[in-house]
């Protein structure tokens, strides 16, 4: 990917998971925002929805850590293990392994929501790319939302949780399906200026 692409992507999902702060965080902490609704407090309401902006963003950018940190372990792990479908096997592993301790450690909630969603999102990636994608989307989904969701996990409350959650998981499959996109870009940008650069020294050679 080009450099300009990867700041459009981070941009893009800065904004994201901005906006999706504001309304996962009045949705998952209702109970601390509802007296702003009734009567309509509209100045509590843009101060409440500018901080829940700026966590959206601290929240995007964990997100894009986490899923940059799995683009090169997913490279390691290809290279280690030499096979799509042996690499597969161990993520499978590895999701079964989370999944266990969400729901040991009494997250079995969260292990229902994360395991659901990654299914619909990995089938949306499977038919977006190819089927070897399938086990990789899913395992990021579950392993690596589960691995940012840690810091809240561990303090135990829900509604945090939920919001963090919810922002994270936008964030995640945005940027899941949204980086072919911005690969095919980059390719065919790298094509144009190859192709800019060839027709210029035509030009040169002909004079």
């Amino acid at each position: 990917m080009t450099s300009r692409n990867w700041v459009r992507l981070f941009i893009t999902t800065l904004l994201v998971g901005g906006m999706t702060g504001i309304f996962s965080g009045f949705a998952a902490r209702w109970t601390d925002f509802a007296w702003m609704f009734s009567p309509i407090n509209f100045t509590e309401i843009l101060w409440s929805s500018i901080w829940l902006f700026g966590i959206g963003l601290i929240y995007s950018v964990i997100s894009q850590m986490g899923f940059f940190s799995y683009l090169t372990i997913h490279r390691f792990g290809l290279g280690i293990f030499k096979s799509i479908r042996l690499w597969n096997t161990v993520q499978i592993i590895l999701i079964a392994v989370v999944i266990f301790d969400l729901i040991y450690f009494d997250f079995w909630i969260v292990a229902v929501i994360l395991f659901v969603y990654g299914l619909v999102i990995a089938f949306l990636k499977a038919k977006q790319t190819d089927k070897d994608t399938f086990i990789s989307a899913l395992f990021f989904i579950i392993a690596a939302t589960t691995i940012e969701l840690i810091a809240v996990l561990r303090v135990g409350d829900e509604s945090w949780i939920y919001f963090m959650m919810i922002s994270l998981l936008v964030c995640n499959t945005y940027q899941l399906l949204r980086l072919p996109y911005y690969l095919k870009r980059s390719e065919a940008e790298r094509e144009a200026r190859k192709n800019k650069k060839a027709a210029v020294q035509v030009q040169t050679v002909k004079k």
